[in-house]
């Protein structure tokens, strides 16, 4: 098979214009130099088993989107799941090596099986013959099989949010608090197994938030529009080298069905407070083009407590002396009020390319969320004596709406002797604007002082623009190629404005008040090779990333400017000697840029004397990760995990004075981090499956902060079980259980914590409609207890949110679910198979 024509060396520089002129001519050296010699070798990487087939009717007509299964031939446990083309074609990828059996269903036919077939083998697959159900009727066709909540793939875990009954109701960050190996701790900072530094996609588009920034926007996001969450611990070159410690990708719902149909949900929750969410959907489909549009409304209210124990020290004749207790208790309260819509379609401009387009908006309606917060604190000295004793009021009022597109392109190359050559293209532009407004009122009740007014103005506006292109194809029949660039530019203008009032007289807080201006520019390329042979596996893949960031403070003369290219390794071997067994190993290089709101100098404020602030000083870490894992039957996974990362980030809460402190991030040296993580799924009876994860984990840091070296670490663990049962007539009920022990976050300890949660679910109507009623954190057991330490100074914090909720849910499906194979496979699905 002829590679494609590609750029010559002395060609680099006409190839880096297309994109970003900051891409250096190395990297596009690099590809254009190596796909030419990688291609001719045909031996790298890994391409697990493909199998591929037909779908049709008894005069030998192709079926279009009828529904494909691989089983497990063992047991007929589904596997994968895919839908036929326009031709009735079929394809399986990623697949290990073992027997199975695929089957085929399609609305109006008989679901039909194949014989057991065995992989590796010839890639051609079983054709399907469909016969026709006479009866027509959907309630004929007998499903076998149900998809689990949890799936365990080769690099990655899958939790299939939607049809969760533990989801009703739910934020997407209480959801994904859940999921087995994720924590999230008191400063709303995201780990996966332990480690911190994730990169949070939603479609396979990059969310440029992190920490408390990007905890809001999960909760602003109903888990009802959710279809799955994946876990990523292992990425492949194509994929962004941003998050050492993996991949979260966000999958939204999408509606498969043919012809017109709707959908709708409505759901109240009650803990200390009301929560209601109702969203419809709608779309429309046809041969040749898609409609889709949804739309979510919420309004709920919440509450926050955050306590807070401070003693600090001086140290006198070599020992540390206390000269100071602080004794702090905040209560927050606040509301939430906002719709997401979204639209889009997809259009068949030939036979084999299409182009789509979607836009999300998040618009805040009248009333604002807002907030109000109390405050009481107390201080000591030394020996015990009240010195100090304030009260604070504060209030908060938000308008954050945002806006996103994206188009996409894709072209199958269907004449090719080999595979089916595929190009695709993204352009992407989103725009987040926040206004805020805060005000703090404090009362000096021992002193005598007057009361002080502390009022806050920001405005903030984030743009994200992005265009990648895409391509794959198959060099051999087990060698698959695969290359891409990608450029995008985050730009970040955040203006803030603090006044002080004291009897009667307003003044600028001239320490509190600035404007930071944030702009950074990465491009990037990638090439990797995948082949196939025998029982052997092989991937090797390369990328390329240049960065260019600036930082910008209007008032205050603290700018920065960072420029580094860097190259991120991937590779991966798979071994499977038997259907018992299966070996795989993968070890890469991956970095965690600061993200905008950590680089941002300016403060915020908790109350009067803890703030929090972003540190410009920030440097992106780098790490080297390394995975070995074993499977047992296809089912029972032990992983093993080692990392090395160079100037790890982490937040941090040091003094500033007896009575003060900042919370900010800050690098350390450095971080080393070993796991085993299990995974046992098990059937114990035909009506109940239960999902098992246990991670064993190690994290050693070493740095200096505030006169305080630190070289230590601790053992930890966390354990989430999740039972799903099915029962007759409709019912079926769900149970899940996590357990965090103590363990250490960079200065931080954490105490450990729990929850248990519970649902039950009816189908109404034919299984039109489905009745949800759900309980989480059952015992109150998820409240947050930390505790960090320096030479001349300690903290104990303790937080808790209003967790314990109960809601009750009613769904509905509307539409024809009975029309036949006149409809097809939907640009949804493609972005499925292009696994973004």
């Amino acid at each position: 098979m002829p590679v494609p024509n590609l750029p010559s060396l002395n060609h680099c520089r006409t190839v880096k214009n297309y994109f970003y002129s900051a891409l250096p001519r190395v990297t596009w050296c690099l590809v254009a130099g190596l796909l030419p010699l990688l291609a001719a070798s045909g031996a790298l990487a890994q391409n697990p088993g493909i199998t591929t087939g037909r779908v049709q009717t008894e005069a030998g007509a192709p079926i279009d989107y009828a529904t494909v299964t691989l089983h497990r031939a063992a047991d007929s446990t589904l596997l994968k799941t895919e839908f036929s083309d326009a031709r009735g074609e079929y394809r399986f990828e990623q697949v290990a090596a073992g027997k199975y059996r695929v089957s085929a269903a399609q609305v109006g036919y008989n679901r039909a099986w194949s014989t057991v077939f065995e992989l590796p083998g010839s890639s051609a697959g079983p054709t399907l013959t469909l016969r026709v159900n006479a009866a027509t009727q959907l309630k004929e066709v007998q499903v076998v099989g149900q998809k689990p909540l949890y799936e365990r793939l080769a690099d990655r875990t899958v939790v299939n949010v939607e049809g969760s009954t533990l989801a009703t109701g739910n934020s997407t960050l209480e959801v994904l608090s859940r999921a087995p190996g994720v924590t999230v701790d008191a400063n709303d900072n995201l780990a996966l197994r332990g480690r911190q530094g994730l990169l949070v996609m939603i479609d396979g588009k990059r969310q440029p938030m992190t920490g408390a920034e990007l905890a809001d926007y999960l909760r602003a996001l109903p888990a009802d529009q959710l279809k799955s969450i994946e876990l990523i611990t292992s990425p492949p070159a194509k994929y962004d080298a941003q998050g050492s410690a993996g991949i979260i990708d966000i999958k939204l719902k999408k509606d498969q069905r043919q012809g017109t149909n709707g959908s709708g949900n409505v759901s109240y929750g009650r803990g200390q407070f009301g929560r209601f969410t109702t969203s419809a959907a709608g779309n429309h489909r046809q041969p040749g083009l898609n409609l889709f549009a949804s739309t979510t409304y919420t309004r709920r209210s919440n509450l926050g407590i955050r306590n807070t124990y401070r003693r600090f020290y001086e140290t006198r004749d070599g020992q540390p002396e206390l000269v100071g207790v602080a004794d702090q208790r905040n209560t927050q309260t606040g509301s939430d009020h906002f719709l997401i819509w979204r639209a889009g379609a997809d259009v068949d401009l030939s036979k084999n390319t299409r182009l789509g387009g979607v836009v999300t908006g998040f618009a805040v309606p009248n009333p604002r969320p807002g907030g109000s917060s109390s405050n009481t604190s107390y201080f000591y000295d030394g020996g015990g004596q009240l010195t100090d004793y304030y009260t604070a009021q504060g209030t908060g009022l938000g308008y954050n709406p945002n806006i996103t597109a994206n188009l996409n392109f894709k072209h199958v190359f269907a004449a090719a002797k080999v595979g089916k050559p595929e190009l695709t293209a993204d352009l992407d532009y989103a725009r987040y604007y926040t206004h805020r407004l805060q005000s703090l009122t404090t009362f000096n009740e021992q002193a005598g002082r007057p009361p002080t007014l502390l009022n806050g103005d920001q405005t903030g506006e984030l743009v994200i623009q992005a265009a990648k292109v895409d391509y794959t194809q198959a060099l051999r029949e087990k060698t698959t190629l695969e290359a891409g660039a990608k450029a995008s530019r985050v730009f970040s203008d955040n203006d803030i404005l603090f006044l002080n009032t004291q009897e009667g007289i307003t003044t600028v807080d001239e320490g509190r008040t600035n404007r930071f201006r944030y702009d950074e520019l990465i491009s990037a390329a990638y090439v990797n090779l995948s082949h196939t042979a025998g029982k052997l596996n092989l991937q090797a893949g390369l990328r390329g990333e240049q960065t260019h960031a600036t930082g910008e403070q209007v008032v205050a003369a603290d700018n920065f400017r960072r420029d580094y290219y860097q190259l991120f390794p991937t590779a991966s071997v798979k071994y499977t000697p038997s259907a018992v067994h299966e070996w795989t190993a993968a070890l890469s290089r991956r970095i965690n840029r600061p993200s905008y709101r950590q680089l941002n100098p300016f403060r915020f404020v908790v109350d009067p004397t803890t703030t929090g602030k972003g540190n410009p000083e920030l440097r992106p870490e780098t790490s080297y990760n390394l995975e070995v894992a074993h499977t047992f039957q296809q089912k029972f996974t032990a992983t093993l995990s080692y990392s090395l990362t160079q100037d790890p980030i982490t937040d941090v809460a040091q003094p500033e004075s007896r009575t003060s402190t900042v919370s900010m991030y800050v690098n350390l040296n450095r971080q080393h981090y070993g796991a085993l993580t299990l995974t046992a799924p098990l059937t114990p009876a035909k009506w109940w499956n239960v999902y098992n994860n246990a991670v064993f984990f190690y994290i050693h840091y070493q740095g200096t902060l505030a006169n305080t070296a630190l070289n230590r670490g601790q053992g930890a663990f966390t354990l989430s079980s999740n039972s799903t049962f099915t029962f007759g007539k409709g019912w079926g009920a769900e149970l899940s259980g996590n357990y965090y022990s103590r363990q250490r976050v960079g200065f931080f300890l954490f105490q450990d914590y729990g929850q248990l949660n519970l649902g039950v679910q009816k189908a109404l109507w034919d299984r039109k409609a489905t009745l949800k009623l759900a309980a989480t954190d059952v015992l109150l057991t998820t409240p947050l207890r930390a505790r960090s330490n320096y030479n001349n100074y300690q903290e104990d914090l303790y937080l808790r949110r209003d967790s314990r909720v109960v809601t009750l849910s009613l769904g509905w499906r509307l539409g024809n679910d009975k029309l036949t194979s006149t409809t097809r496979r939907s640009g949804a699905e493609d972005e499925k198979r292009r696994a973004q």
